[in-house]
Formats: C-alpha cells, sequence, structure tokens
C-alpha cells in the first residue's frame, strides 16, 4: 500500500498535506476504503469464490458493529497518537448512521475508519494489517476456506 500511495501520489503530482488538517471524516472515507481492500485481499486469497459469497463473507468483518468489536480487541494495542485519532474519529458528528447498527457501534467504527485513513497516508501499511490482524483473531470466520478452483454460480 505503502508504495501505492506513492505512485498515486507521483502520478497525480500530489503534494503531502498536515494530516492534522484533515476532518476526522475525510479520514474515514479514506479508512473504509482501505479496510475494505484488505478485507476483500484476505478473503479472495482464501479461494476463489461467487461474488456473493465473498460480498457475504465481507459483511462479518467491515459492519459497524464488526468494526467496533474489532476496535474493542485493539484498543489497548493503540499508541497514544493513534487513540487520539480514533477519538476523533468516535466523537465526529456524521450526518448519517448505518441502518443495523447501535449509535455507539456506529460512532466506534467511525474512530476505526479514521484511525486506519491516519495511518495510510502516514505511510504505516505495516502497522495497518498489523491492528488488523489483531482484531479478528479468534472472530469467526465464513467458510470461505471450501472456495477453491472454479468459480461457484
Amino acid at each position: 500500500m505503502g508504495e501505492s500511495l506513492k505512485a498515486i501520489k507521483e502520478v497525480f503530482e500530489l503534494t503531502d498535506r498536515d494530516l492534522r488538517s484533515y476532518s476526522p471524516l475525510t479520514l474515514a472515507y479514506l479508512g473504509d476504503a482501505v479496510y475494505e481492500v484488505i478485507i476483500r485481499c484476505l478473503l479472495t486469497g482464501r479461494g476463489n469464490c461467487s461474488v456473493n459469497k465473498l460480498h457475504q463473507s465481507a459483511l462479518a468483518y467491515v459492519s459497524a458493529g464488526s468494526q467496533a468489536r474489532l476496535m474493542d480487541r485493539i484498543e489497548p494495542l493503540l499508541t497514544q497518537e493513534e487513540e487520539a485519532v480514533f477519538r476523533r474519529g468516535r466523537n465526529a458528528h456524521s450526518p448519517t448512521m448505518a441502518k443495523h447498527a447501535s449509535m455507539a457501534d456506529y460512532r466506534r467504527a467511525t474512530g476505526f475508519e479514521a484511525l486506519v485513513g491516519f495511518l495510510f497516508l502516514e505511510g504505516k501499511e505495516e502497522r495497518i494489517l498489523e491492528l488488523i490482524h489483531a482484531g479478528i483473531i479468534g472472530q469467526p470466520e465464513e467458510d470461505v476456506g471450501s472456495c477453491t478452483g472454479r468459480q461457484e454460480g
């Protein structure tokens, strides 16, 4: 990811910006996409599968409730700076709310996404992967291991 971000900046001639000037919801917007790509890579890396099954499996990871539970597991691992970014995201006033989540879960998920967005822009992709790995260990997995060979459906 770090090399990808570097390439994007070079191709589009983007300059570095002070990340403290970014709103937490902007960081969450990016963090949501980064997290989604990581989960999609994780699931497709387990085997070829129908897109519908992949989508259903991804929901176990990307829902606000799942992200809030992930945050519960990784919060003790955060540095002071990471904790501050998480709190800014959690406390941000979003104009929307997830349809199938409590306000508390939605806010914690937004904080998590802000943290991922911040770390991505900092070029700390290894830290993102470390935290996500620690957060999903022990989480029940969907049965995507059986998806190998030809695509189903």
